[in-house]
């Protein structure tokens, strides 16, 4: 890879870190317990978050009117993005133990934390479940099927690609045939060694 390529990599890497690092400053702040699966706030916490609670019935009556028609429209994919994540997860299954390849740990892909928050009532519990499902489900698709393309395809693009995932930095550039074909088996065995 190119070296001020790689260097400026690294530099976002750190620039990554350091977010991380000020977000969890930002959670000790709001004096939450965080683990890997749990939240726990302190008593006085939780009071001040619940005095913010909108009741459900109140909810309703001062929702507006376009979210409760469109929420049909959108609760109707709920189905489609389950059959999405079975399908990714079967596929993996399949493919992946026959190129040799770790599988993608789902779980890493799912958080549902957001209904440790006092403030938000069953309708708002339910709707970021949702969005929190949905997300997972398109972020752990991207990973497979990222991995999937360095496994075949590692080249990038002529054109800017939108959202590219991490493993396309360390394709090969496009039109380069050479790089190609010398690189493609490390690239491979690269993917061999994910965990």
């Amino acid at each position: 890879m190119n070296p001020i390529i790689s260097e400026l990599l690294a530099r976002i890497q750190h620039m990554e870190s350091e977010i991380e690092l000020e977000m969890k400053l930002k959670r000790a702040e709001l004096k939450a317990d965080f683990d890997e699966t749990r939240v726990r706030f302190e008593r006085e916490v939780l009071e001040q978050q619940r005095r913010f609670k909108t009741g459900v019935i109140a909810y309703l009556f001062t929702a507006n009117w376009l979210s409760v028609i469109t929420a049909p429209v959108i609760y109707a994919l709920f189905f489609p993005i389950l059959l999405l994540d079975l399908c990714i997860t079967i596929y993996q299954h399949i493919c992946f133990r026959a190129y040799g390849l770790a599988r993608v740990r789902r779980g890493d892909y799912f958080v549902y934390d957001r209904t440790h928050l006092a403030y938000l009532n069953l309708i708002e519990k339910i709707n970021c479940a949702y969005c929190s499902y949905g997300n997972g489900v398109m972020a752990y698709g991207r990973e497979v099927v990222a991995r999937t393309e360095q496994y075949w395809c590692p080249i990038k693009h002529a054109r800017k690609i939108m959202g590219a995932h991490p493993y396309y930095t360390g394709f090969v550039d496009f039109g380069n045939a050479q790089s190609y074909k010398e690189e493609l088996e490390n690239m491979r065995t690269a993917l061999a060694k994910i965990k």
